[in-house]
């Protein structure tokens, strides 16, 4: 073989690895890919999606940047004592939605708010940040506490969200309800999760007074029984 062969050889296989470091490169930047993002975040993909008016690109860029962000955070553990208080404040806010719904909203969305503090995501006071970090860890459930929130702050003097009028009981029933999956995900013990999220965990429901579905049925009829009255 040529001593010019050989040199176009060593010439190519260089182009060739030079291309591949490039192509790796770019990937990296461009961050997970669309179908990675649509396992991690479930039906937060589609939430942004539609934000973004339709546009993939968009929504995947962004959830990007939030794993970009939010991916190497680390949940701490909460003690016995915390968790049994936290369990017990949500408890209370259930009880009194009966007679007092927007006080009870306005509780659950600041013990959410305290409740993943503890847990090591932003404080409280950072909303848009502590929803983004939420959303990359507990993408199933985020969702519940975005809409406590919005409906934590009209109260029953705002905007519904689909009927432009006031934001009645039931409507801050709903949010109570979807925002409690999340509660119950944060306070349960720290689980260590995947990189890469393939299948809906379940949140594991503690109740201090009985079976978990007994409290979650007796909480929803409490509510419907408020709504009929109003």
């Amino acid at each position: 073989m040529s001593t010019g062969v050989i040199i176009a050889l060593i010439v190519i296989v260089a182009v060739v690895v030079i291309a591949a470091a490039v192509l790796m490169t770019l990937r990296a930047r461009r961050g997970p890919g669309g179908q990675h993002l649509k396992r991690r975040f479930g039906p937060e993909y589609d939430r942004a999606v539609a934000r973004h008016d339709g546009d993939a690109k968009a929504a995947e860029r962004e959830l990007a940047e939030r794993v970009e962000r939010h991916g190497s955070l680390r949940e701490r553990s909460l003690e016995p004592a915390q968790r049994e208080q936290y369990e017990a404040r949500w408890t209370a806010a259930q009880e009194r939605f009966v007679d007092s719904p927007q006080e009870a909203v306005a509780e659950a969305d600041r013990l959410l708010a305290e409740l993943a503090g503890a847990r090591g995501f932003p404080d409280g006071g950072q909303y848009e940040e502590q929803l983004a970090a939420l959303s990359v860890h507990h993408a199933d459930h985020v969702h519940g506490y975005r809409r406590v929130h919005r409906v934590a702050r009209v109260g029953v003097g705002g905007y519904g969200e689909h009927d432009g009028g006031r934001a009645g009981t039931e409507e801050m029933r709903e949010a109570m309800v979807e925002a409690r999956a999340l509660f119950e995900d944060l306070v349960s013990p720290v689980r260590h999760r995947a990189e890469s999220r393939t299948s809906v965990v379940k949140p594991t429901v503690r109740s201090h007074g009985g079976p978990a579905h007994a409290r979650g049925h007796h909480m929803a009829w409490g509510f419907r029984r408020h709504a009929k009255g109003s």
